[in-house]
């Protein structure tokens, strides 16, 4: 089985990056931007990052495009397209990038939704959540492409139900 551990919008939050990471013992970790954190952070040691519009002190890539385990990830912050109005740009990108699933943060709303058999999921804020009172993130786990499994997860560790769900790509 595959683990994904997808993070967004920590704002210069470090214990609770490295807590998450140790907990869930993912097979990959992703961040989608705004850590506002440096490149070197021991908090991003081994974690797939992209540069979120309050990220001014590392060198982060703008976006990043990943295969793990048969399955193409493509890994934005999301202001660049504009996710706050709607995912059209992104989606377009992610359709030149040939990307199975989509991860963007920057509106802090935690949420998945399977369009044109992709998947588009922003984790939410471990910080600033808005829209919902957790502080969460994702994990995706899958064995094939068949059944993945999306779970939202708050900070302290609980299942987020209502946003988890299973589906296939």
């Amino acid at each position: 089985m595959t683990k994904v551990v997808i993070l967004s919008d920590s704002h210069g939050l470090t214990k609770e990056i490295q807590h998450i990471k140790n907990r869930e013992k993912a097979d990959f970790v992703i961040h989608c931007g705004d850590s506002e954190l440096r490149e070197d952070a021991k908090e991003l040691e081994n974690v797939i990052t992209v540069a979120g519009n309050c990220d001014f002190n590392g060198k982060f890539p703008n976006e990043q495009k990943k295969e793990i385990n048969g399955l193409t990830f493509f890994v934005v912050h999301g202001h660049l397209h504009n996710v706050k109005m709607n995912l059209m740009n992104l989606a377009y990108s992610a359709e030149e990038k040939s990307a199975d699933i989509v991860c963007f943060g920057h509106s802090h709303i935690a949420g998945a939704e399977k369009v044109n058999q992709k998947l588009f999921l922003n984790p939410g804020s471990i910080r600033l959540p808005r829209t919902r009172s957790e502080k969460t993130y994702a994990i995706i786990t899958w064995e094939t492409n068949e059944e993945i499994a999306v779970d939202f997860i708050t900070l302290e560790g609980k299942k987020v139900e209502e946003l988890s769900f299973v589906t296939s790509l």
